[in-house]
């Protein structure tokens, strides 16, 4: 049984991405199933992207996930290990169609938990910042934060990455 849960955050440009790549290179080697969540939309977005692409093995699978990520994660082959890149993406998508991260959560959590295989999760960690300016940012900010902790609950180990360098919160069992 390959079950590792391991959940990655950091702050914007904090290395997150690559360390979480980095993982699913040494638990999934070619195998792995990454789920983008990012929707190109402005020229910087579209940059962030290809970067992100070109960093990825070819023999990598690629999904472009929709709000229904719980869908995505079933579609994924049996023995892929997983990586979502990113739930801070994830959840601004659905605050945008009007929807919430908590209504979805449970769904994506079973279809995880069902997968014999490495699950790899990123996310922004929005608790260290300042209190948003807007009540759309606060909203996010709180959704954002409010998932992270129900990840946190459910990965076996969780890192938290600051300029490159990784931190573990909670080690693997």
């Amino acid at each position: 049984m390959n079950r590792h849960r391991l959940f990655v955050l950091g702050g914007t440009r904090s290395g997150k991405s690559r360390y979480a790549e980095d993982a699913a290179r040494r638990l999934g080697g070619e195998r792995v199933a990454y789920l983008a969540t990012a929707r190109p939309g402005d020229p910087e977005m579209e940059v962030r992207i290809a970067a992100h692409r070109r960093r990825r093995p070819v023999a990598w699978t690629t999904l472009e996930v929709g709000l229904d990520l719980a869908a995505a994660v079933e579609a994924v082959p049996a023995g892929h290990a997983l990586l979502v890149d990113s739930l801070a993406l994830w959840v601004a998508a659905l605050i945008e169609a009007g929807e919430a991260a908590a209504d979805h959560w449970t769904a994506v959590a079973t279809a995880m938990g069902e997968r014999d295989a490495p699950v790899i999760l990123v996310s922004d960690e929005v608790g260290l910042g300042l209190v948003p300016a807007s009540a759309l940012g606060r909203r996010f900010r709180d959704e954002l934060g409010t998932l992270n902790q129900e990840v946190a609950t459910f990965a076996d180990e969780v890192v938290l990455v600051v300029a490159g360098l990784p931190l573990s919160l909670r080690a693997r069992p």
